[in-house]
């Protein structure tokens, strides 16, 4: 039971940058299956090409992002945590580039997201990817959502017909608590890392 254990931690665990980048490719290109699927069941899903290499750019670059900072950590929670923050990275391009946030996605309102991810990877620079300050980090990206929000309905672009006060609260709530969820589980896992610390002194 041992070793089957070894095994599998062995051949699901990529070591090497060369093995992240390569599963990250391949599991993007499956994800793609998806929309082209629809595409082929209902004529509701339009996708050019350019779509299609705009999708596996996000999906490649969310998944090799999660590889290659975890692939150092055993602990699990810290893992978690870059998922989560990963994935609601991606969720946040996605959306952002697909309709728009603020307004439709022709809304300049919008680059201002790009800043909520410039502090994520400059403050993960600064931080060293180390979980107590990642988590510092995280609950910043969270607050700029408020910030974001507060400038939108100061410039009045609720009154866009894309938009209204309820829904640049509600989509900006919606991606603060994401971010506080990851902000919590790198706080856990900074916990978890002192403790282990302290045992082992």
């Amino acid at each position: 039971m041992e070793q089957l254990r070894k095994f599998f931690k062995t051949v699901t665990k990529p070591y090497t940058v060369f093995e992240c980048t390569v599963s990250a490719a391949a599991i993007a290109a499956s994800l793609l299956l998806m929309p082209l699927t629809a595409m082929l069941l209902t004529d509701e899903m339009k996708w050019s090409p350019f779509d299609f290499i705009a999708a596996w750019i996000l999906f490649f670059s969310a998944g090799l992002t999660y590889k290659l900072i975890a692939r150092k950590m055993e602990n699990k929670t810290y893992k978690a945590a870059v998922g989560l923050a990963a994935a609601t990275a991606l969720f946040l391009v996605w959306s952002n580039l697909a309709v728009g946030l603020i307004g439709n996605e022709d809304n300049p309102a919008n680059w201002m997201y790009i800043g909520v991810l410039a502090i994520g990877f400059l403050g993960s620079i600064i931080a060293r990817l180390q979980p107590k300050g990642m988590a510092k980090v995280l609950f910043i990206m969270a607050l700029s959502h408020a910030l974001i929000a507060a400038i939108a309905l100061i410039a009045r672009l609720d009154i866009a017909p894309e938009s209204s006060v309820v829904e640049i609260l509600g989509v900006n709530g919606f991606f603060a608590v994401l971010w506080v969820g990851s902000a919590l589980l790198f706080w856990n896992a900074a916990q978890e890392q002192k403790t282990l610390e302290n045992g082992t002194a």
